[in-house]
């Protein structure tokens, strides 16, 4: 949940910095990443698969769209794993930060003509193909700089992740992939196979976000397994890789669970080694694209109290509601799928009774609201610090300017030094694009 340069003990540190001192220098809200935590998790996850898969590993890529900047691409890059990108935007990050194109995954649903003329022509190592459309751009855009781009079809396997259907990704009724059960992935494949300036590497599949359990990674192995014997069967050649996408839980509350790498990883080398003998193939060469796993625990949102209101319910009951200096903007993830975080008073500690408190922000909506209930010290008052865990995933990146709120800056810390790597917006940046 915390990372493990964290304390919970008495005021909240991070690296020895207290977070009083975090909010002094950097003010809040205020994203707090601890840079040795996210580099730890990496290599674990990179390790696990080459212990898991051995001399069929393939690539271990960051799953971007968790949370990028040039920085966190600079780790990247220094670590030696490969990053999965989905836009052209995250692309350009991902070159600012150094990242050899080589190790690029290209991803998207509705890659543009000049995103993918972009990731061409810069040579990146794998563009994953959603659509037929983008088999005859991706061609097209190969042939114009005399490349032969190589590709994998993304798939959609036909199972029920057991997560919430807003990031659910591998039923049927998706927007994402070739279907293998209506026969569209088939079809894709003849197309691949009818150009000659792209090569068509293997297949891809990704079944949701927040996954935690290994059962529905198996299921998808053993599918995919199924079509790449198929393709064998069919045109005399084995494809040489499979991906395997990602979307491993993390835990985010007292109690929860969350998937250890090198305990995914040997149990899809176990999936994936079975359906092979099964159909006689050779193992294939195996990716993955961890991107929450790795950064999500890395860090944590420091906050400021602003006001504390009692509310008498209907029922006779009272609720605190605590408000704190940001809210939805920069952690949309409870109002849209209903995701449940905890917090800590972070700046001291108290000794009074506790009470059931609802976390709220300072938008104008209701449903503003962080934490439903949580029981919190029942002195809180304002200017109190609060820290969320486990933001590091898709807080940053969701993040918006509702009531053209500044998105909060991201500091890293490593070894008792804080700095920024994102600065916060100002009101210039806010005004910066009006005519």
């Amino acid at each position: 949940m915390w990372s493990s340069n964290v304390s919970t003990d008495g005021e909240l540190s991070i690296s020895g910095i207290t977070a009083a001192n975090l909010a002094k220098e950097f003010a809040t809200p205020a994203f707090i990443m601890d840079e040795a935590d996210f580099r730890a998790r990496a290599i674990s996850w990179d390790q696990a698969l080459k212990s898991g898969f051995g001399e069929n590993a393939g690539t271990v890529y960051y799953a971007g769209k968790a949370f990028i900047c040039t920085e966190v691409a600079r780790w990247i890059k220094d670590i030696g794993i490969g990053i999965d990108v989905c836009t052209g935007g995250e692309l350009a990050v991902a070159l600012a930060g150094g990242v050899d194109p080589s190790k690029i995954e290209v991803h998207g649903n509705n890659k543009s003509l000049a995103e993918i003329d972009r990731a061409v022509s810069v040579g990146v190592g794998t563009i994953v193909i959603d659509s037929l459309y983008e088999i005859e751009r991706v061609a097209a855009s190969a042939t114009k700089h005399g490349r032969v781009q190589r590709v994998l079809l993304r798939l959609t396997p036909g199972i029920e992740a057991h997560t919430h259907e807003s990031i659910a990704t591998a039923h049927e009724d998706v927007k994402f992939g070739f279907s293998i059960v209506s026969g569209a992935a088939w079809k894709a494949i003849e197309a691949v196979r009818a150009h000659a300036s792209i090569e068509l590497r293997g297949f891809h599949a990704h079944i949701g976000s927040q996954i935690l359990d290994t059962d529905s990674f198996e299921i998808s192995a053993e599918r995919l397994i199924a079509l790449l014997a198929k393709y064998r069967d069919a045109f005399g050649v084995e494809l040489p890789e499979l991906g395997l996408g990602g979307g491993y839980g993390i835990h985010y509350l007292p109690g929860d669970e969350e998937l250890v790498p090198s305990v995914v990883m040997q149990a899809l080398a176990t999936a994936v080694d079975t359906n092979c003998a099964l159909h006689s193939l050779s193992v294939p060469k195996i990716a993955i694209e961890p991107g929450r796993a790795i950064v999500g625990p890395t860090m944590f949102t420091l906050y400021e109290v602003g006001t504390v209101k009692d509310v008498t319910l209907e029922n006779g009951d009272n609720r605190r509601y605590i408000s704190i200096d940001g809210g939805m903007s920069e952690n949309i993830r409870p109002a849209l799928y209903a995701a449940e975080y905890t917090a800590v008073l972070a700046n001291r500690t108290s000794n009074a009774a506790l009470i059931s408190s609802r976390l709220v922000g300072k938008h104008c909506e209701t449903g503003d609201i962080l934490i439903r209930d949580i029981a919190l010290a029942s002195d809180i008052a304002p200017g109190d610090l609060l820290a969320t865990p486990a933001t590091g995933a898709y807080g940053r990146s969701m993040a918006s300017n509702y009531n053209h709120l500044p998105r909060p800056p991201v500091i890293a810390v490593k070894n008792g030094k804080a700095r920024v790597i994102v600065r916060r917006e100002s009101e210039a940046d806010l005004l910066g694009l009006d005519i």
